[in-house]
């Protein structure tokens, strides 16, 4: 369905742009049809950042995102109008999404100027109301309503409901529950999970690692731009192998047990990450780095088990 190939983003940074920023740095991974794949990193790993690639909200710098086999990094005009037709988004903030002094419903009129205008009245009407109730909306209660009439749920129901009217095949969902009370929040992840098994393909971008365990059947899990882990989320989550993540999944509140993960620490502080990083990205942290020159080439993910990848030397070298 969806393949990044080796992307990278660099944000040019400083007195007239003489500097670097890598936010992501040769991502590749892939998500399959009808699949949820859950991109999992603390903030500032930029996972955002590879969102907002796959939907043309920011270009890239280098590799290749393809949708069904197609390069789409580069699509302008028509062709980009017509990749939005079955690649869609929903973000954080439901409320940003609208503009306050028109009506939620308006958006729905956005999207009917834009992609159908010759439909008439009647089937358009029918695509709405059919949309609506797929994500549990009753189009009486909330049309016509102004977004502060509406809850934060119903909001991001609405998002979702407009990506449906269109021919729809990729959702990337950008921390779309991290807002909502937790009632809400199982309401639209399970809305997340019947739309799967109809056929569509998420992106689950969260930081929220029992979010990604409850939806996702792949976990690639994301460290300053880099993929330092991915596989099945049961492998991932249950057997892992990258330092980052099994720090990370310690550090995951249990009912019945007292939290006593603390902040990472620095354990080699007089390393000073480049901005393009050269060494593994995680070495400054790393409690089982070994020495610098192992360190200093950053891993290429290797698979260790069927589907499980890492990008550790030190894990390498014990596989093999």
């Amino acid at each position: 369905m969806l393949t990044l190939d080796g992307v990278s983003k660099v944000y040019r940074v400083g007195t007239f742009g003489g500097k670097s920023l890598v936010a992501v740095n040769d991502v590749s991974f892939d998500v399959g049809n009808s699949e949820v794949v859950s991109l999992i990193g603390e903030s500032g790993s930029g996972k955002t950042t590879i969102g907002k690639m796959i939907l043309h909200l920011t270009s890239i710098s280098s590799g290749a995102i393809r949708f069904n086999g197609v390069d789409v990094s580069r699509l302008n005009g028509r062709a980009r109008k017509e990749y939005y037709r079955h690649v869609q988004g929903v973000f954080q903030d439901p409320f940003s999404s609208y503009n306050p002094i028109f009506k939620a419903d308006r958006i729905f009129r956005t999207i009917r100027e834009e992609f159908f205008p010759r439909i008439d009245s009647h089937e358009w009407n029918e695509k709405i109301d059919s949309s609506m109730r797929a994500v549990g909306l009753n189009p009486d209660e909330v049309l016509n309503k102004f977004p502060h009439q509406l809850s934060g749920g119903q909001l991001q129901r609405f998002l979702i409901a407009r990506a449906l009217l269109l021919d729809v095949q990729f959702l990337v969902a950008d921390e779309i529950i991290s807002m909502l009370d937790a009632s809400t929040r199982v309401g639209v992840l399970n809305l997340l999970a019947e739309l799967k098994s109809r056929g569509l393909s998420i992106l689950f971008i969260t930081h929220d690692l029992s979010l990604g365990y409850y939806i996702s059947q792949k976990s690639v899990i994301l460290y300053r731009g880099c993929v330092v882990e991915m596989g099945p989320t049961e492998q991932v989550y249950h057997h892992p192998l990258h330092p980052y993540t099994k720090m990370l999944m310690a550090c995951v509140p249990r009912l019945g047990m007292k939290w006593e993960c603390g902040e990472i620490e620095v354990t080699n502080p007089n390393v000073k990450q480049p901005d393009l990083p050269s060494g593994c990205a995680y070495y400054d942290r790393c409690p089982v780095a070994g020495n610098k020159r192992d360190c200093s080439t950053s891993p290429s993910l290797v698979e260790v088990e069927p589907g499980h990848f890492v990008a550790c030397w030190r894990q390498t070298k014990q596989e093999s």
